[in-house]
């Protein structure tokens, strides 16, 4: 039986630029949502698969979320002088994740319905994915603008297109992370590469999601927790 992955990284480095004022002072991931800081609602979630350890890349604020995150146990990743992205940045955490395939789950949406994490962990077959994302059906998402980000076919491979939104969770394999020169880059640059080789997967979320991105996410998301 394979075993499913032990280790999680949380995107947590970035501006908020969207947040406007809010993030003026703070980092994103601080903002409170229902009480609690947004970061704190994606680490409900990841200390929910009792993982071996949790990452999280820190840039913008960085020492508030440090003082944050350190007593939750949470390994920091700081990224200086610049931000690397999701693909750059995953890739400087690696030594604190280990070289098997990670969970990555962002730290801005609100899940309401079973863990996500919890689901990629059963639907993961590493013999024929090398990443497996949890997409919500666009009727689903809260706070989204737009058609989607993928289409699947009924087997689950994933093209670009309408239909389902990427929540921000998903496992991938990241060796393939060390074939790019840039320093920072995009994960799309690596979905991009496993689509081509058919390795591209989706799971289909079967509850609803909120985008905590702009200012007024953050009360969607209050009404969507409320609402449980």
């Amino acid at each position: 039986m394979t075993r499913p992955p032990q280790a999680i990284m949380l995107f947590a480095a970035g501006f908020g630029k969207r947040m406007g004022e809010l993030t003026r002072n703070r980092p994103k991931p601080l903002i409170p949502v229902a009480g609690k800081p947004l970061v704190d609602h994606a680490l409900d979630l990841a200390e929910g698969v009792q993982p071996d350890r949790i990452v999280a890349n820190l840039h913008y604020h960085a020492d508030q979320l440090a003082d944050h995150l350190s007593p939750r146990g949470v390994l920091l990743s700081h990224e200086a002088p610049d931000i690397l992205e999701t693909g750059g940045g995953l890739r400087a955490a690696l030594p604190l994740l280990g070289p098997d395939p990670v969970f990555t789950l962002n730290t801005d949406a609100i899940w309401s319905g079973p863990n996500p994490l919890t689901l990629l962990k059963n639907a993961w077959n590493p013999d024929k994915m090398d990443a497996l994302l949890m997409c919500i059906p666009v009727r689903q998402t809260i706070g989204h603008s737009g058609p989607g980000d993928f289409t699947a076919d009924a087997d689950g491979r994933i093209t670009r297109g309408p239909g389902l939104v990427y929540g921000g969770a998903q496992i991938l394999k990241t060796n393939g992370l060390h074939t790019f020169p840039e320093r920072a880059f995009s994960l799309n640059l690596l979905w991009d590469r496993m689509h081509q080789q058919d390795r591209l997967f989706a799971l289909r979320y079967p509850g609803r999601w909120c985008d905590v991105g702009r200012p007024e996410g953050i009360g969607l998301a209050e009404g969507l927790i409320a609402d449980v």
